[in-house]
Protein backbone atom coordinates (compact mmCIF):
# COMPACT_ATOMS: atom_id res chain seq x y z
CA UNK A 1 0.00 0.00 0.00
CA UNK A 2 2.66 2.16 1.19
CA UNK A 3 4.86 1.43 -1.93
CA UNK A 4 1.68 2.13 -4.04
CA UNK A 5 1.42 5.64 -2.72
CA UNK A 6 5.00 6.42 -3.12
CA UNK A 7 4.77 5.11 -6.85
CA UNK A 8 1.84 7.37 -7.72
CA UNK A 9 2.96 10.37 -5.65
CA UNK A 10 6.52 10.44 -7.41
CA UNK A 11 4.60 10.69 -11.01
CA UNK A 12 2.19 13.38 -9.75
CA UNK A 13 5.34 15.47 -7.97
CA UNK A 14 5.86 18.85 -9.31
CA UNK A 15 9.09 19.38 -11.64
CA UNK A 16 11.77 21.72 -9.35
CA UNK A 17 10.78 25.19 -10.39
CA UNK A 18 7.24 24.41 -11.11
CA UNK A 19 7.91 23.18 -14.19
CA UNK A 20 5.49 20.43 -15.80
CA UNK A 21 6.44 17.51 -16.00
CA UNK A 22 8.04 16.49 -19.92
CA UNK A 23 9.28 13.27 -21.99
CA UNK A 24 12.25 15.69 -23.78
CA UNK A 25 13.58 16.84 -20.79
CA UNK A 26 13.95 13.85 -18.22
CA UNK A 27 17.38 13.67 -16.33
CA UNK A 28 18.91 10.30 -16.29
CA UNK A 29 16.41 8.45 -17.18
CA UNK A 30 15.74 6.94 -20.74
CA UNK A 31 13.13 8.19 -23.45
CA UNK A 32 10.43 6.34 -25.35
CA UNK A 33 12.17 4.39 -28.50
CA UNK A 34 10.18 6.52 -30.86
CA UNK A 35 11.19 9.95 -29.48
CA UNK A 36 15.20 8.49 -29.97
CA UNK A 37 15.13 7.63 -33.30
CA UNK A 38 12.86 10.52 -34.48
CA UNK A 39 16.37 12.52 -32.44
CA UNK A 40 18.75 10.14 -34.34
CA UNK A 41 17.47 11.37 -37.97
CA UNK A 42 16.79 14.86 -37.04
CA UNK A 43 20.55 14.62 -36.21
CA UNK A 44 21.42 13.40 -39.53
CA UNK A 45 18.87 15.11 -41.92
CA UNK A 46 19.45 18.31 -40.40
CA UNK A 47 23.04 18.85 -41.33
CA UNK A 48 22.67 17.57 -45.03
CA UNK A 49 19.12 19.65 -45.35
CA UNK A 50 21.80 22.32 -44.36
CA UNK A 51 24.43 21.52 -46.58
CA UNK A 52 22.40 21.28 -49.65
CA UNK A 53 20.24 24.13 -49.36
CA UNK A 54 23.76 26.15 -49.01
CA UNK A 55 25.56 24.31 -51.73
CA UNK A 56 21.97 24.71 -54.10
CA UNK A 57 21.57 28.57 -53.48
CA UNK A 58 24.42 29.50 -55.03
CA UNK A 59 25.29 31.77 -51.89
CA UNK A 60 28.84 30.11 -51.62
CA UNK A 61 30.99 28.91 -54.85
CA UNK A 62 30.36 25.21 -55.52
CA UNK A 63 34.18 24.90 -55.77
CA UNK A 64 34.54 25.85 -51.89
CA UNK A 65 30.96 23.81 -50.73
CA UNK A 66 30.36 20.97 -53.51
CA UNK A 67 27.01 19.70 -53.31
CA UNK A 68 25.76 16.16 -51.95
CA UNK A 69 25.54 15.03 -55.19
CA UNK A 70 28.86 16.38 -56.28
CA UNK A 71 30.46 14.27 -53.23
CA UNK A 72 28.46 10.97 -53.94
CA UNK A 73 29.80 11.47 -57.59
CA UNK A 74 33.70 12.02 -56.02
CA UNK A 75 32.81 8.74 -54.01
CA UNK A 76 31.94 6.02 -56.79
CA UNK A 77 34.81 8.05 -58.95
CA UNK A 78 37.51 6.88 -56.23
CA UNK A 79 35.88 3.48 -55.83
CA UNK A 80 35.84 3.09 -59.66
CA UNK A 81 39.12 4.13 -60.04
CA UNK A 82 40.27 1.54 -57.13
CA UNK A 83 41.42 4.27 -54.92
CA UNK A 84 38.69 4.66 -52.16
CA UNK A 85 38.95 0.74 -50.97
CA UNK A 86 43.26 1.12 -51.46
CA UNK A 87 43.37 4.44 -49.12
CA UNK A 88 41.08 3.16 -46.88
CA UNK A 89 42.00 -0.59 -46.11
CA UNK A 90 45.53 1.02 -45.75
CA UNK A 91 44.33 3.65 -43.32
CA UNK A 92 42.62 0.88 -41.57
CA UNK A 93 45.68 -1.12 -40.70
CA UNK A 94 47.63 1.74 -39.79
CA UNK A 95 45.20 2.14 -37.05
CA UNK A 96 44.53 -0.85 -36.18
CA UNK A 97 48.21 -1.88 -35.62
CA UNK A 98 48.91 1.39 -33.99
CA UNK A 99 45.76 1.35 -31.73
CA UNK A 100 46.04 -2.45 -31.21
CA UNK A 101 49.70 -2.62 -29.47
CA UNK A 102 48.68 0.63 -27.76
CA UNK A 103 45.75 -1.46 -26.11
CA UNK A 104 47.88 -4.22 -25.39
CA UNK A 105 50.40 -2.16 -23.45
CA UNK A 106 47.99 0.62 -21.73
CA UNK A 107 45.43 -2.59 -20.51
CA UNK A 108 47.47 -3.99 -17.52
CA UNK A 109 49.58 -1.31 -16.59
CA UNK A 110 46.75 0.99 -16.31
CA UNK A 111 45.31 -1.84 -14.17
CA UNK A 112 48.50 -2.08 -12.44
CA UNK A 113 48.95 1.42 -11.59
CA UNK A 114 45.92 1.70 -10.50
CA UNK A 115 46.02 -0.97 -8.15
CA UNK A 116 49.66 -0.88 -6.42
CA UNK A 117 50.53 3.03 -5.06
CA UNK A 118 53.79 2.13 -5.72
CA UNK A 119 53.56 1.79 -9.47
CA UNK A 120 51.83 5.02 -9.66
CA UNK A 121 54.33 6.33 -8.11
CA UNK A 122 56.88 4.87 -10.80
CA UNK A 123 54.68 5.71 -13.99
CA UNK A 124 52.25 8.40 -13.43
CA UNK A 125 55.11 11.74 -12.90
CA UNK A 126 56.68 10.34 -16.63
CA UNK A 127 53.40 9.43 -18.06
CA UNK A 128 51.66 12.91 -17.20
CA UNK A 129 54.75 14.47 -18.83
CA UNK A 130 54.89 12.45 -21.87
CA UNK A 131 51.33 13.00 -22.66
CA UNK A 132 51.55 16.59 -22.93
CA UNK A 133 53.74 16.53 -25.31
CA UNK A 134 51.63 16.77 -29.14
CA UNK A 135 52.11 13.42 -30.99
CA UNK A 136 52.55 15.01 -34.01
CA UNK A 137 55.66 16.98 -32.95
CA UNK A 138 57.47 13.52 -32.69
CA UNK A 139 56.80 12.76 -36.77
CA UNK A 140 60.44 14.51 -37.35
CA UNK A 141 62.43 11.90 -34.69
CA UNK A 142 60.20 9.01 -36.10
CA UNK A 143 60.99 9.83 -39.80
CA UNK A 144 64.69 10.05 -38.46
CA UNK A 145 64.93 6.75 -36.48
CA UNK A 146 62.28 4.48 -38.51
CA UNK A 147 62.24 6.17 -41.77
CA UNK A 148 59.50 6.62 -44.03
CA UNK A 149 58.25 3.32 -44.60
CA UNK A 150 55.03 2.24 -42.37
CA UNK A 151 56.89 2.11 -39.11
CA UNK A 152 56.72 5.43 -38.11
CA UNK A 153 52.96 5.92 -38.80
CA UNK A 154 52.38 2.93 -36.62
CA UNK A 155 54.50 4.60 -34.06
CA UNK A 156 52.69 7.81 -34.20
CA UNK A 157 49.01 6.34 -33.57
CA UNK A 158 50.69 4.26 -30.78
CA UNK A 159 52.72 7.48 -28.92
CA UNK A 160 49.47 9.25 -29.58
CA UNK A 161 47.04 6.74 -27.72
CA UNK A 162 48.76 4.65 -25.68
CA UNK A 163 49.28 7.45 -22.81
CA UNK A 164 45.69 8.75 -22.63
CA UNK A 165 44.46 5.18 -22.34
CA UNK A 166 46.62 4.00 -19.04
CA UNK A 167 45.77 7.20 -17.16
CA UNK A 168 42.12 6.56 -17.80
CA UNK A 169 42.18 2.87 -16.89
CA UNK A 170 44.41 4.11 -14.27
CA UNK A 171 41.24 6.37 -12.68
CA UNK A 172 38.95 3.37 -13.50
CA UNK A 173 40.79 1.24 -10.99
CA UNK A 174 41.48 4.01 -8.58
CA UNK A 175 37.27 4.62 -8.03
CA UNK A 176 36.93 0.82 -7.24
CA UNK A 177 34.67 0.91 -3.86
CA UNK A 178 36.86 0.00 -1.15
CA UNK A 179 34.08 -2.51 0.55
CA UNK A 180 34.40 -4.64 -2.40
CA UNK A 181 37.57 -5.33 -1.66
CA UNK A 182 38.28 -5.62 1.91
CA UNK A 183 34.88 -8.11 1.27
CA UNK A 184 36.52 -9.69 -0.93
CA UNK A 185 39.67 -10.12 1.88
CA UNK A 186 37.01 -10.68 4.69
CA UNK A 187 35.94 -13.79 2.51
CA UNK A 188 39.53 -15.00 1.90
CA UNK A 189 40.68 -13.78 -0.83
CA UNK A 190 44.37 -13.85 -1.50
CA UNK A 191 46.49 -10.60 -3.12
CA UNK A 192 46.29 -12.44 -6.60
CA UNK A 193 42.32 -13.55 -6.89
CA UNK A 194 41.75 -9.57 -5.61
CA UNK A 195 43.77 -8.68 -9.13
CA UNK A 196 42.95 -10.81 -11.42
CA UNK A 197 38.73 -12.03 -10.45
CA UNK A 198 37.54 -8.83 -8.76
CA UNK A 199 39.73 -5.16 -9.89
CA UNK A 200 40.11 -6.57 -13.74
CA UNK A 201 36.25 -8.07 -14.23
CA UNK A 202 35.33 -4.41 -12.84
CA UNK A 203 37.07 -2.43 -14.81
CA UNK A 204 36.81 -4.25 -18.30
CA UNK A 205 33.89 -1.90 -19.68
CA UNK A 206 35.99 1.50 -18.39
CA UNK A 207 39.04 -0.17 -20.50
CA UNK A 208 36.52 -0.59 -23.46
CA UNK A 209 35.28 2.66 -23.23
CA UNK A 210 38.89 4.22 -23.02
CA UNK A 211 39.31 2.24 -25.98
CA UNK A 212 36.38 3.72 -27.82
CA UNK A 213 36.97 7.33 -26.55
CA UNK A 214 40.76 7.16 -27.92
CA UNK A 215 40.09 5.46 -30.92
CA UNK A 216 39.05 9.15 -32.39
CA UNK A 217 42.86 10.38 -31.09
CA UNK A 218 44.24 7.43 -33.70
CA UNK A 219 42.63 8.33 -36.37
CA UNK A 220 43.15 11.94 -36.07
CA UNK A 221 46.95 11.12 -36.16
CA UNK A 222 47.06 8.91 -38.88
CA UNK A 223 45.77 11.40 -41.35
CA UNK A 224 48.03 13.55 -40.08
CA UNK A 225 50.90 11.11 -41.05
CA UNK A 226 49.36 10.08 -44.57
CA UNK A 227 49.29 13.76 -44.84
CA UNK A 228 53.31 14.20 -44.27
CA UNK A 229 54.44 10.94 -45.72
CA UNK A 230 52.54 8.43 -47.08
CA UNK A 231 51.84 7.36 -50.81
CA UNK A 232 48.49 5.52 -50.17
CA UNK A 233 45.84 6.56 -47.43
CA UNK A 234 42.54 8.57 -46.68
CA UNK A 235 45.10 11.43 -46.17
CA UNK A 236 47.36 10.93 -48.49
CA UNK A 237 44.21 11.35 -51.02
CA UNK A 238 43.02 14.34 -48.83
CA UNK A 239 46.47 16.11 -49.82
CA UNK A 240 46.21 15.34 -53.52
CA UNK A 241 42.67 16.86 -53.51
CA UNK A 242 44.21 19.98 -51.67
CA UNK A 243 46.60 20.24 -54.34
CA UNK A 244 44.33 20.03 -57.48
CA UNK A 245 41.51 21.84 -55.43
CA UNK A 246 38.97 18.51 -55.59
CA UNK A 247 37.29 19.90 -52.50
CA UNK A 248 34.96 17.35 -53.94
CA UNK A 249 37.36 14.55 -53.40
CA UNK A 250 37.83 16.38 -49.45
CA UNK A 251 34.36 16.35 -48.75
CA UNK A 252 34.11 12.40 -49.73
CA UNK A 253 36.70 11.19 -47.61
CA UNK A 254 35.91 12.84 -44.89
CA UNK A 255 32.61 11.18 -45.36
CA UNK A 256 34.14 8.20 -45.42
CA UNK A 257 36.18 8.77 -42.65
CA UNK A 258 33.06 9.63 -39.85
CA UNK A 259 31.62 6.33 -41.50
CA UNK A 260 34.61 4.64 -40.25
CA UNK A 261 34.26 6.00 -36.90
CA UNK A 262 30.81 5.62 -36.27
CA UNK A 263 31.05 2.07 -37.19
CA UNK A 264 33.95 1.81 -34.91
CA UNK A 265 32.57 3.42 -31.83
CA UNK A 266 29.31 1.12 -32.24
CA UNK A 267 31.31 -1.53 -32.60
CA UNK A 268 32.86 -0.98 -29.28
CA UNK A 269 29.39 -0.24 -27.92
CA UNK A 270 28.23 -3.81 -28.97
CA UNK A 271 31.64 -5.45 -27.70
CA UNK A 272 30.53 -3.42 -24.24
CA UNK A 273 27.03 -5.42 -24.87
CA UNK A 274 28.62 -8.51 -25.34
CA UNK A 275 31.01 -8.87 -23.07
CA UNK A 276 29.48 -6.75 -20.16
CA UNK A 277 26.07 -7.15 -19.72
CA UNK A 278 26.26 -6.63 -16.53
CA UNK A 279 27.93 -2.98 -16.84
CA UNK A 280 24.68 -1.89 -19.10
CA UNK A 281 21.74 -0.45 -17.76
Amino acid sequence: MTSDFSASTAKTRPQPGGLKPTIFWRIAEEIPANLKWTLTVVSIAAPLGLWWGLSSSGVVNPKFLPSPITVGQALIDLQTNGYLIQDTLMSCFRVGVGFMLAALISAPIGVAMGTFTSIRSLFEPIIGIVRYMPAPAFIPLLLIYLGVEELPKIALIFIGTVFFNILMIMDAVKFIPKELLETTYTLGGKRHQVLFQVITPYVIPNILDAFRVNMAASWNLVVVAELIAADEGLGKRIELAEKFFRTDDIFACLIVLGLIGFSLDLFFRWLLRFSCPWAID
